[in-house]
């Protein structure tokens, strides 16, 4: 970074960047894209923040949440002599957008923060182009990916919006970026050679911890207990909606200070939980996934899963939240093998072959169709119309066009083929969503290091047990048969190197151990393969 931007960037924010932040900032800079995986807390939106200072034009920030935008502007404005943020959504009144986009299309406001279902109106499009833009963020950019948590269908606009800004510059940045993440992210966003920075993804002061359970009432009873008895703000993980209301009762009945958080409370009831946990006007926040994004509480002491997570990556973003302030983070799953049938549900659900022909029957055979009138085109309620009209992107059978979807060229013709298409991709994905699970059942069942299996399942391995997980306190972990992801083997099958397997074809290698190696395989998900027998049948080849 040039002596000039660093002063400045003191001058103004108070801060030192550490070099893989300056090697970021240097990449946007040079009009090249990039890509940050960094831990929660490192300081990844100092890099467009700092960037911002000696752009020419806008910096577009795709947030998430309302929340989050929220947060970030307000964190912009404790520096008095920063650039202007402002934020454009649905929250905002009429007067309020005017003012903002004036704002904007006078260069006054630098940093310009909005969800990507603003990116989907033309209008919104059309005044930012007009403003003219410098650099497009995507905050929490694992929402662009299919494999990772928290994915936003509204994401996959993005990669044509880019272009209809005059493509500049893209960053995207997550905490937990694993490998399949990280390549769909850059597939989805259009991303050109972009430069990968990954700071590694150890938090050294999280303790990981598995209880496990055999019963239902007593796993609940057992969460209740240690939640009552744990210090300080805390978060606890249930997989239902209705669970966040039964295990908040019981916490507040026993003395905690808890309240239930879920997608289907009213907007409002929703902000006034995410309030008063920040202000500590309540000590726990008891949660289905919905809740965490945008959480900017340095002092979370613990994060408590009273029911195993859908895969690695959800599990690993869920407890980043502890801990942020650097001090001791408690992370515990309560562990129960029948709940992951739960998972399995959930994992299984496709849209229904009519539904799949009537959104294909509504695109037209030549031209184009807006999303916004594929409901009433198709008969659909949007959200149904919205989701048959991603599978049918995604097995090929539309595409997403400047002005909106239409027929893939040398893709299917009737609406039967498009469906069958469709169904089968969606088959494909249930195989890796399962072998997503499978992982989240070995992590919990590991008498390995804890740690050493999370950073091996992002393809960052740790040489020895860390010492810091329950499994390493019961000196299990250092036991002949534990199994940890270590690297041992990475000589030969180095992570993230491309491989190829006779039955489930192109796969990338992810960590490997004193007689295994993990791979995953765009059409199976994550298998793990004895390297003896690798090695005896010829099952893996380098390519």
């Amino acid at each position: 970074m040039h002596k000039e931007l660093r002063t400045r960037t003191a001058d103004v924010f108070g801060w030192d960047l550490h070099p893989e932040q300056e090697t970021v900032v240097d990449a946007v800079l040079a009009g090249r894209d990039a890509v940050a995986l960094m831990p929660t807390g490192s300081g990844k939106s100092a890099i467009y923040q700092v960037a911002a200072l000696a752009l020419d034009g806008a910096v577009v920030v795709v947030s998430p949440l309302v929340a989050l935008q929220e947060d970030q502007v307000v964190g912009i404005e404790d520096h008095p002599d920063a650039p202007r943020a402002v934020t454009i959504n649905a929250t905002r009144g009429r007067r309020e957008l005017d003012e903002a986009w004036d704002a904007v299309a006078s260069g006054e406001a630098k940093y310009v923060f909005l969800a990507p279902e603003q990116l989907a109106k033309d209008e919104v499009v059309d005044k930012l182009r007009e403003a003219g833009v410098a650099l497009v963020t995507v905050d929490e950019a694992h929402c662009v990916s299919s494999w990772g948590h928290d994915f936003r269908p509204d994401y996959l606009v993005l990669g044509e919006v880019i272009e209809r800004l005059g493509r500049p510059p893209v960053l995207a940045m997550t905490a937990t970026g694993s490998t399949p993440v990280r390549t769909e992210i850059i597939e989805r966003l259009g991303m050109r050679d972009p430069l990968v920075v990954a700071t590694g993804f150890d938090r050294p002061n999280l303790r990981f911890e598995v209880v496990r359970h055999t019963g239902e009432d007593e796993k609940r009873e057992a969460v209740v207990e240690q939640v009552v008895g744990l210090e300080g703000a805390g978060i606890v993980y249930v997989a239902t909606r209705a669970e966040t209301l039964v295990y908040a009762d019981e916490l507040v009945e026993s003395g905690r200070r808890a309240k239930a958080y879920h997608a289907g409370l009213k907007v409002r009831d929703r902000e006034r939980v995410h309030h008063d946990f920040l202000d500590n006007e309540i000590d726990v926040v008891v949660a289905t996934s919905a809740f965490g994004m945008g959480i900017d509480k340095p002092d979370v002491r613990f994060v408590v899963h009273a029911d195993v997570p859908e895969s690695v990556d959800a599990y690993y973003q869920e407890v980043g939240r502890a801990g942020r302030d650097g001090d001791v983070g408690l992370t515990t799953l309560h562990y129960r093998a029948e709940d992951l049938g739960l998972r399995r549900f959930f994992a299984s659900g496709s849209p229904r072959p009519a539904s799949l022909r009537a959104v294909f029957d509504a695109v037209p055979a030549e031209g184009t169709i807006a999303r916004s009138d594929l409901a009433e085109r198709s008969g659909l309620a949007a959200r149904t119309a919205g989701r048959c009209a991603n599978a049918l992107v995604e097995a090929g059978a539309l595409e997403d066009g400047e002005h909106g979807l239409r027929r893939r060229r040398g893709g299917p013709t009737d609406a039967a083929a498009a469906a069958d298409l469709a169904k089968a991709h969606a088959k494909e994905r249930e195989e890796v969503e399962e072998s997503r699970i499978a992982m989240m059942r070995r992590f919990a069942e590991t008498t390995g290091c804890r740690r050493q299996f999370l950073l091996g399942y992002f393809g960052d391995e740790l040489a020895e047990p860390c010492g810091n997980c329950d499994t390493c306190s019961a000196g299990t972990a250092t036991a002949e048969d534990a199994h940890g992801a270590d690297g041992s083997h990475d000589a030969e099958w180095p992570p993230e190197a491309p491989v190829e397997h006779p039955q489930w074809g192109r796969g990338t290698v992810m960590s490997t151990e004193d007689d295994r190696v993990t791979v995953f395989f765009e059409s199976a998900g994550y298998r793990t393969l004895g390297l003896a027998d690798v090695e005896e049948r010829h099952l893996l080849e380098r390519v």
